[in-house]
């Protein structure tokens, strides 16, 4: 049994520890769609190309201390890289106190580091590498509670529902839409992204069927509001996905809202 003052550390560790492995995700957000080296190559200024010393790499310090600038060109360093680290560390917070030290929260931490370097990728390229996608799936069938074949099942519910909805969709797009519309463009869309499928099905592998409907329909009302506000402004504005899916299962992970309909209904 632990003292309440070493717990208190342990939490302050996790989040240090996750906001050093976001330093890391950025790295990978950055590199790995352009196929540069993890290893060989050092962190530079993407403006300047100017090396990055370890003093001026110090995951959320620095970016506070160096004021969201380069120390050497001076331009703007980009929000997203303060935001990766922070979100890492608060995600790994958050399982250290849903799950303690265990197994399930070794994988569940390497599950959402993955997950964060998907929706960024996403919002950055709009395309996101098909091995991370499998990454996903494989460590989803390693941290989930259920059965192999339980697991494997819920999968291919999830995405077959998926495939299905994206058949149906995309028709209503290329043949009602674009004849009211008269939108040539309209008849060569998809409605949904395929690399959405492993993210959808990994839903139903950790989170369950009751679970991964609700996290769908999370994603689905997270999706809404930004598409709603660029329709407002005009804005041509491709939506990634994934981002959305990966917030609705995150909600649903630790907040359990389908534990709380339970109770109401």
């Amino acid at each position: 049994m632990i003292s309440q003052k070493e717990r208190d550390a342990l939490e302050l560790f996790s989040f240090i520890f996750g906001a050093c492995i976001g330093s890391f995700l950025n790295v990978l957000i950055l590199r790995l769609p352009l196929n540069e080296s993890l290893i060989t190559a050092r962190s530079h200024c993407s403006k300047c190309n100017h090396l990055i010393y370890w003093y001026h790499n110090i995951p959320l310090f620095s970016y506070l201390f160096l004021r969201a600038k380069c120390s050497y060109c001076k331009e703007k360093i980009s929000f997203v890289y303060f935001l990766v680290e922070f979100l890492s560390g608060i995600i790994t917070l958050a399982l250290f106190l849903k799950l303690g030290i265990s197994q399930e929260f070794i994988f569940m931490s390497l599950l959402s580091y993955v997950l964060i370097t998907l929706s960024f990728i996403d919002l950055k390229y709009k395309a996101v590498p098909d091995y991370l996608l499998l990454i996903v799936l494989i460590i989803s069938l390693i941290a989930t509670n259920l059965s192999l074949i339980e697991a494997l099942k819920n999968a291919f519910l999830f995405a077959g529902a998926f495939v299905l909805l994206n058949f149906i969709i995309t028709f209503y797009i290329q043949n009602i839409k674009s004849r009211i519309l008269k939108n040539e463009s309209l008849k060569t869309q998809e409605a949904l992204g395929a690399g959405d499928i492993p993210i959808i099905a990994m839903f139903g592998i950790i989170l369950g069927i009751n679970g991964g409907l609700i996290a769908i329909f999370l994603a689905a009302i997270f999706a809404i509001i930004p598409a709603i506000y660029l329709n407002f402004v005009k804005k041509d504005f491709q939506t990634p996905f994934i981002p959305y899916l990966v917030l609705g299962f995150l909600t649903e992970y630790f907040f359990d809202l389908e534990t709380i309909i339970k109770v109401f209904y």
